[in-house]
């Protein structure tokens, strides 16, 4: 008796080959979506510290800060 040449792949193995390709490709849409959020982020971030994460250059005198009091009304 001779087979078909074709050999029939069963309804499981497709199943299982349909789910790893969702699974992956699942996968890589989430990884490009950290990608892009952190890229969001670090241009957020460099239009609020002009680029180099600093909110003020180095050797500027800084104003000395006046303490807070609050009144006995405000507690």
């Amino acid at each position: 008796m001779a087979s078909s040449g074709k050999k029939k792949t069963t309804m499981a193995k497709l199943n299982r080959e349909r789910k790893l390709r969702e699974r992956r490709l699942d996968k890589q849409t989430k990884k490009d979506a950290r990608k892009q959020a952190s890229h969001r982020h670090a241009q957020s971030r460099d239009v609020l510290t002009g680029g180099d994460d600093r909110s003020i250059p180095e050797g500027i005198p800084q104003p000395a800060l006046d303490p807070v009091v609050q009144s006995p009304a405000d507690v």
